[in-house]
């Protein structure tokens, strides 16, 4: 089914923009209104409305009914990945478009990574921040960071190593179901053959741990960059001088950390005092 949909002006000349117009150019295509539309695919006539006036992002499930209803392919959920692109910004847009090609990934993180965590830790996490007032907004960040998740399912899938420090997995949310389900989840990433994870634990004393979060990408053609991210902003290392500092660094940290499999025992003890 060929589309082009009409002109629509909106708030900015933006992928989710684009999203919201042709959402709305699909549906009076088909001569339907909001309220038919809501009735046929059981979604709220306002989340509808929202989606189509480019004022919320969905999940991804939600563009795929809309593709299947609409006989449009995959074309909902191809503009909707470049949509909650704009949920990052700047240096976090360029980290997030190396890491959906990077075929290697090395990271150490003070926090579970977000390509591990579950939809309900993630929550948690991004509720925290001192800024976060707006659900919605929430919610499109939650979203976002699920959404990354998905590399880790290409063709080929990308080999992925992460060193978690130990401050990590001892800072557990309120609700204990949250936090088993978190726990378990990281456990079963660790099993995949593509994904490594280790434990820096607290026995092991100081290390050149960066202030925040580290990773190391390689890409298919050999390039490479470091990216380094705070809690309130992030750096792409791209100078091969400085790229190999921070790679030799995180060369240490591994070398201090558990083995794989002492790891997963780490993790799997903590995981039962949890539930003890």
């Amino acid at each position: 089914m060929t589309v082009r949909p009409e002109q629509q002006t909106t708030t900015e000349d933006s992928a989710r923009g684009a999203l919201g117009s042709t959402l709305r150019y699909l549906r009076e295509k088909a001569g339907k209104s909001l309220s038919q539309l809501a009735d046929d695919t059981n979604y709220d006539k306002s989340y509808l409305y929202r989606l189509e006036a480019a004022e919320r992002i969905s999940k991804r499930p939600v563009m795929e009914d809309l593709d299947a209803y609409y006989e449009t392919g995959d074309l909902l959920v191809r503009l909707w990945k470049l949509a909650r692109m704009e949920v990052f910004k700047d240096q976090y847009k360029a980290f997030m478009r190396l890491e959906a090609t990077a075929n290697v990934m090395h990271m150490y993180t003070p926090v579970i990574p977000g390509l591990f965590q579950t939809e309900g830790f993630a929550r948690v996490l991004l509720s925290l921040w001192p800024t976060q007032t707006d659900e919605e907004e929430l919610e499109e960040q939650v979203v976002a960071r699920i959404g990354r998740q998905e590399l880790l399912h290409r063709k080929p899938r990308p080999t992925i190593r992460a060193i978690i420090d130990e401050a990590a997995l001892r800072r557990a949310p309120a609700d204990p179901k949250i936090w088993d389900d978190q726990l378990t989840h990281l456990v079963f990433s660790a099993a995949q053959p593509s994904i490594t994870v280790q434990v820096l634990p607290f026995s092991v004393g100081v290390q050149p741990v960066p202030d925040g979060a580290l990773s190391l990408l390689w890409q298919p053609d050999g390039s490479s960059v470091a990216y380094l991210e705070g809690s309130a902003s992030g750096e792409l290392i791209e100078e091969s001088d400085d790229f190999l500092k921070y790679r030799l660094a995180y060369d240490r940290i591994r070398d201090a950390a558990l083995t794989p499999l002492e790891s997963v025992t780490f993790i799997e003890r903590i995981l039962e005092e949890h539930r003890s």
